[in-house]
């Protein structure tokens, strides 16, 4: 890849390029984004929503290392259908580089709840819910899951239109694995106030597109349905910050790719992403980088 990109390429290169996400009324329930990845990120939040979160490699392999916020980096090498599952109750980082000339593709699935709790209580009985975690997995295969997920995959991407039953089938089927399989009842259950991934989705989706504007709480937490207060507890319970915080971050992930593939100076870019003063800007940037704008260019 050249060093930079045209503007009108930059969505073909940056970081989490999502391709394509279930859409309508079949995809109720679960959350499904098919996401393509570069071959290096430095550093990606991964927040704690209500519901697990399975992450499944469909091409490329690559070293990737997670940590909780600020903690130690812990490495697991991964290729084709391995697989993470997480439910946990905070926030955490991740990073890779790839390996091999492959794309780095992977495919996110959120179980909602309702699901999720109907496979516990067929399992464990209608009080399973109170005292069931599921367990952390990092870069691990499993076939019967691979299996369904790869009927999951094929129905995300199928030229036909999604059948609503089978997807929730297929739905249902992983949420009963997950619990036969993933349970962990040691664990302490501390998951609360979380937002449910669809509406952190919403609400981040919401702030992506708004970035060079005002940040404005009212409009977020109308998003979310919530009240500015309780949105914003919510929040910092899914991602570890206050919406505020979060906002300025993904300001300041655009300006590094903006950097990095275009053409466009300094103070374009401090434009672009909301700053009026481009000495406000590079001091935000270098607080959360840790280089000046110019600096990191170089």
């Amino acid at each position: 890849m050249n060093d930079r990109a045209a503007p009108e390429t930059l969505k073909d290169h940056i970081n989490g390029r999502l391709l394509t996400r279930g859409h309508g009324k079949a995809w109720q329930n679960i959350l499904v984004q098919l996401l393509a990845h570069e071959s290096y990120e430095e550093r990606l939040f991964v927040p704690a929503v209500a519901e697990p979160l399975l992450v499944w490699i469909i091409s490329g392999a690559a070293t990737v290392e997670e940590r909780e916020l600020e903690g130690k980096w812990l490495s697991n090498e991964v290729s084709v259908g391995d697989f993470f599952l997480t439910n946990s109750a905070t926030p955490y980082e991740m990073r890779w580089r790839t390996s091999g000339p492959e794309r780095f593709r992977v495919l996110h699935v959120y179980l909602g709840l309702p699901i999720y709790e109907t496979a516990v209580a067929e399992l464990y009985g209608a009080d399973g819910c109170a005292g069931l975690q599921l367990r952390d997995v990092s870069g691990e295969k499993d076939q019967k899951l691979s299996n369904l997920l790869e009927m999951v995959h094929a129905e995300l991407v199928a030229k036909h239109e999604p059948s609503e039953m089978y997807v929730q089938g297929l739905a249902s089927a992983l949420a009963i694995h997950l619990v036969r399989n993933y349970t962990d009842k040691s664990a302490p259950v501390v998951k609360k106030g979380a937002l449910p991934a669809f509406k952190l989705r919403r609400v981040i989706d919401a702030m992506h597109d708004a970035l060079g504007e005002e940040f404005r709480l009212e409009t977020y937490a109308s998003e979310a349905g919530l009240s500015t207060f309780h949105f914003s507890r919510a929040f910092k319970q899914s991602t570890g910050f206050s919406p505020s915080e979060y906002f300025t971050r993904l300001r300041m992930d655009e300006a590094r790719k903006l950097l990095r593939y275009t053409e466009k100076s300094v103070l374009e870019v401090s434009m672009e992403v909301g700053y009026a003063s481009p000495s406000h800007f590079a001091q935000v940037f270098r607080k959360m980088v840790g280089v000046n704008p110019s600096d990191y260019r170089s």
